[in-house]
């Protein structure tokens, strides 16, 4: 029998997710953003319940020769853009778009001998500073582009760095239309948190209302909310794309002052009856989470105890005995994702006890767990 460690892909919740990105900015076109493999969960896992996109939106080319596999003829966005001049080949090839965020990438078109016009997005770089032509240059990189016969199209692009945030997109966004005024082309301009909380009619900040031509939700595709804790993924309407679930394989009964794992970084306060779970860090769950971190076992939720292990954790089953709930030996334990009773703990909540974001937990599961999808 194998170890009892699974990773679930909800295809349904995918598509809601997508449908409620969607519904943020109704008037927009939507990429699907599948970089990092799709944020851990598998491209070819996740292509069914995105697959409603009007594009998808991604970092190299093998992703996005995975996508055209799958069958995907529409369009499909390199977010980086091309590495060395011989990516354009491929581009010409797969039909790709791709993203222009400075000089080299400019000089690699032009030297580029293609039949075909190439859709490329120039990136700004408002306020971000990490890719993009400053505001100043901005316009005669579109100029230059513009000029180029192995360029077709231009849309007009940039990324907010406070979209989460009380700062807000206000002042990237007034830079961005002060530089881009009376350029023509397509804008995309939202990711997730910028779709959720600055798009559509009720923004968080109606001065700070974004209007994209094509929005770029990512993390909320996957049922984290990108600014939580000020919103949970319950309050966006997001359901979670992936559970990580596993099993109960032995318990203990301890006394108080008995400890818990490594370093006896548990002491029990009362006799204490322990699961023990079938997830460590070597499976991707984060060491650094300390004893309270919430799991649900049996569908109830209950706490972390003591230091994860590389292949096991502890998990407090006490409260959930005394309250008549059967928990032992071959009980779900949901590290994060819905239980089989339907509650959900979001994966938001694990990642804030280990002091990180949802982001990471989903790209970091390892190979060694296998996942399905339903």
């Amino acid at each position: 029998m194998p170890r009892p460690i699974l990773a679930t892909i909800h295809t349904a919740a995918l598509q809601h997710n997508l449908a409620r990105a969607r519904l943020a900015a109704p008037d927009a076109k939507a990429w699907a953003v599948v970089k990092a493999n799709a944020y851990g969960h598998g491209i070819e896992r996740v292509y069914q319940g995105l697959r409603s996109a009007d594009g998808f939106a991604l970092l190299d080319l093998d992703e996005a020769q995975r996508v055209r596999a799958l069958g995907w003829r529409g369009p499909v966005l390199l977010l980086e853009g091309v590495f060395e001049a011989r990516d354009l080949e491929l581009c010409s090839r797969l039909d790709l778009w791709h993203t222009v965020h400075c000089e080299e990438q400019i000089d690699m078109l032009a030297a580029h001998k293609t039949n075909g016009g190439h859709r490329v997005f120039l990136k700004m770089n408002s306020g971000m500073n990490r890719l993009g032509f400053t505001p100043q240059c901005y316009r005669s990189a579109w100029t230059r582009l513009n000029a180029l016969p192995q360029v077709d199209e231009i849309s007009l692009m940039t990324h907010f760095s406070d979209a989460d945030g009380a700062r807000g997109v206000g002042q990237q966004l007034q830079v961005f239309e002060q530089f881009t005024r009376d350029l023509p082309g397509e804008r995309s301009l939202s990711n997730s948190a910028a779709t959720l909380r600055h798009s559509g009619d009720n923004p968080v900040d109606p001065a700070q209302r974004v209007v994209s031509d094509w929005i770029r939700p990512g993390i909320a595709l996957y049922g984290s909310a990108p600014d939580f804790p000020a919103h949970s993924s319950a309050q966006w309407d997001l359901q979670p794309g992936i559970t990580l679930a596993s099993k109960i394989i032995a318990t203990q009964a301890i006394d108080t002052g008995a400890s818990v794992g490594y370093g006896s970084a548990f002491l029990a306060e009362r006799p204490t009856l322990v699961g023990v779970v079938a997830c460590g860090y070597a499976d991707g769950y984060p060491r650094i989470c300390p004893t309270g971190t919430p799991v649900l076992v049996a569908g109830h939720r209950t706490r972390t105890l003591g230091r994860v292990s590389m292949d096991m954790l502890a998990v407090d089953l006490t409260a959930l005995s005394e309250a008549g709930v059967p928990v032992g030996f071959g009980s779900e334990v949901t590290l994060w994702g819905r239980a089989a009773n339907g509650e959900v703990l979001a994966i938001d909540e694990v990642a804030q006890a280990a002091g990180t974001l949802g982001y990471e937990l989903m790209c970091g599961l390892a190979a060694r767990v296998p996942m399905v999808t339903n």
